[in-house]
């Protein structure tokens, strides 16, 4: 594993517990001597990793998208041999593993990209996975994604995909050739901008019913933290969004811990993108991604909230001011 940050080193963890040995690097040392403490063989450099490991090597990389993670395929696809597995597990544009697949096809390393959903909770839950690229790869490597997939758990069994053979029901599933992995990320988190907006929005006309300007009979002094409790039990908009919103309105009803300037990450815009060179009319998701620039300008109660669960799944902290 190459990125020790957030999901990194809990993927490193989860699979240590599940019987895997690791090879970890980080540009932080700290972070490499914290995972080695707990059982992971350490690495001074990329090509100290490259020479720890047994052939076929399997690497994954998780790192922020962009140039960092471009840059450190580049120096891989130097140090690996023919037949090993590369993983690009970030939220890379699908568009660039096309390239990078193209690169290192012609050396005969193979190319994985794996859009990985499951935030700070993963070491707990699993992570959802959606993987493209090689083939090949993506069979030998199932051991590796079951161990990270939730697995069936509790969740019923779907009517109607009897005698259906997926993976998709054990949390991963390869989705097809290089990129298809990271566009069907891409589109899941067009989709989560959407849930979320709507939750922030609904949550935000309950709040504002208790303002002046609306008439003392219908004024209504509302207990979100209640409401979203009410909401994760038997209704028909449960999900866990919601349930990461009712822990964010427990632990602070007013949510006045944060000031509503809510980030973008790329991949609702890489969805919109793809939405207008395909012709096909997504207000929602557009809308939902405005809002997040707008948020930038003059923050509201939405806001907030929108803030509130993304530092519940994903551990993303406003930016300081």
């Amino acid at each position: 594993m190459i990125g020790l940050g957030r999901m990194g080193g809990n993927i490193v963890r989860r699979l240590m517990q599940h019987g895997h040995s690791a090879v970890v690097y980080d540009v932080n040392p700290e972070n490499v001597s914290q995972l080695a403490k707990e059982g992971a063989a350490p690495s001074k450099s990329l090509s100290h990793m490259v020479e720890q490991m047994p052939k076929p090597r399997a690497i994954w990389v998780m790192l922020p998208a962009g140039e960092i993670t471009a840059q450190t395929i580049s120096e891989l696809s130097e140090l690996l041999e023919a037949g090993d597995m590369l993983i690009d597990g970030g939220n890379s544009n699908f568009q660039d593993d096309v390239r990078h697949a193209q690169m290192l096809q012609a050396k005969g390393i193979r190319y994985l990209d794996v859009g990985t959903s499951g935030g700070v909770w993963g070491l707990e839950r699993g992570y959802c996975m959606m993987i493209g690229g090689d083939k090949s790869a993506a069979i030998h490597l199932d051991p590796i994604f079951k161990s990270l997939a939730p697995g069936i758990g509790n969740i019923p069994r779907t009517p109607g995909r009897e005698g259906k053979v997926s993976t998709a029901e054990e949390g991963y599933l390869y989705t097809g050739p290089a990129g298809s992995g990271h566009f069907v990320k891409m589109v899941h988190n067009g989709i989560e901008y959407g849930l979320m907006q709507a939750y922030a929005e609904g949550m935000d006309v309950l709040k504002g019913v208790a303002q002046e300007s609306i008439p003392a009979e219908r004024r209504y002094q509302l207990d979100l933290a209640d409401i979203t409790e009410l909401w994760r039990r038997g209704s028909v908009v449960s999900s866990w969004l919601l349930d990461l919103s009712a822990i964010s309105l427990a632990e602070d009803p007013e949510l006045a811990s944060y000031s509503g300037h809510v980030q973008d990450s790329g991949e609702g815009r890489w969805t919109i993108n793809a939405a207008i060179e395909e012709a096909v009319p997504v207000p929602v998701l557009s809308a939902a991604l405005f809002a997040r620039f707008r948020s930038r300008q003059l923050s509201t109660f939405a806001d907030k909230m929108l803030s509130a669960m993304r530092k519940q799944f994903g551990g993303h902290q406003e930016p300081k001011k």
